[in-house]
């Protein structure tokens, strides 16, 4: 699966190689950071997310998505944005069905895509005192227009799709010039 995953990354990617890096070895706490590395690259706070996820080697085949569903301009303005950024190993544990309906279906794939977005910054602080306002859940909008419910696993913020689909947050606040990316290990469903 990981290998058809990377392969269909490959191919939308058209010839864009990602740098070969290490991968990130943080977990996830609730501590923001300075610069963090994700897929073993610097997240520079001065540059937007587009110019910071393209250089994860954990986020190709995101990258690759939001490219072939024109979601680059929209990602690159001003924002503010909070992304929820699902690793490649997130979207290897799709069903090969569920990637090639989304994959092969525009319309689909940038109503997945922009269901892990969020209007505005909205740190990790923010959703657990939402979690926490909210008797133990939270639902936040996404530009999709549907929510996503978010709870505590733990220490970590545990993410739910209303259409399925389950991740953590494993690497928050990742500040950007234009929002936040939140890395997690699950992709949503709409």
């Amino acid at each position: 699966m990981i290998n058809r995953i990377t392969a269909l990354a490959a191919t939308l990617l058209l010839g864009v190689a990602a740098p070969a890096m290490a991968q990130s070895s943080m977990s996830g706490s609730m501590s923001s950071m300075h610069d963090p590395m994700v897929g073993g690259a610097p997240m520079y706070a001065s540059k937007n997310i587009v110019q910071n996820a393209v250089n994860s080697k954990d986020h190709t085949t995101l990258v690759a998505l939001v490219k072939k569903a024109g979601l680059v301009d929209t990602l690159e303005g001003p924002g503010p944005f909070t992304v929820i950024a699902p690793t490649n190993e997130a979207f290897a544990k799709l069903p090969k069905a569920t990637v090639d309906k989304v994959t092969s279906d525009p319309a689909l794939l940038k109503k997945v895509l922009t269901y892990h977005v969020l209007a505005g910054r909205v740190t990790a602080a923010d959703i657990a005192a939402k979690i926490k306002a909210g008797d133990g859940k939270a639902e936040l909008m996404t530009l999709e227009g549907e929510p996503i419910t978010a709870t505590m696993s733990g220490q970590d913020i545990a993410l739910s799709g209303k259409g399925g689909g389950t991740a953590i947050v494993t690497i928050p606040n990742v500040y950007q010039s234009n929002g936040i990316i939140h890395v997690v290990n699950g992709v949503l469903i709409p």
